[in-house]
């Protein structure tokens, strides 16, 4: 991982009973999961994007994911929640997916990693 996507997996949320080394593992593979879901406009994933805020993993291995999209106005709105669900329920040993998508805070750039801002040229 990146010293960014390290940052970014200590701030994610896990709230779960299970063992510390399967919480690790399920996060690993959330984040690389999440990590293949690009927003058709921009070339970078909307994880390195900044557009997850929060993913909570219970007891039963479901994940609650709390996200945002770039604009309301974003003509992907209709399909990355979707997208982002289907990523995370592809990860073996996940239950039910529930994507929460919020406006506030609003995304702003600073919330996007070196890497995107790299891919994206946004120095």
């Amino acid at each position: 991982m990146t010293d960014t996507a390290e940052i970014k997996a200590r701030n994610m949320e896990t709230r779960s009973a299970l063992p510390p080394e399967e919480t690790e593992r399920l996060t690993a593979d959330i984040i690389a999961a999440l990590k293949t879901v690009f927003d058709p406009e921009i070339p970078a994933d909307i994880y390195e994007l900044g557009l997850i805020y929060k993913v909570d993993i219970s007891d039963e291995r479901a994940v609650d994911v709390t996200m945002t999209l770039t604009t309301p106005n974003c003509p992907a709105a209709g399909e990355l929640p979707t997208m982002v669900e289907n990523a995370i329920a592809s990860v073996p040993g996940i239950g039910a997916v529930n994507i929460n998508l919020v406006w506030e805070p609003a995304w702003s750039p600073d919330r996007m990693s070196d890497e995107a801002r790299l891919v994206l040229n946004m120095w």
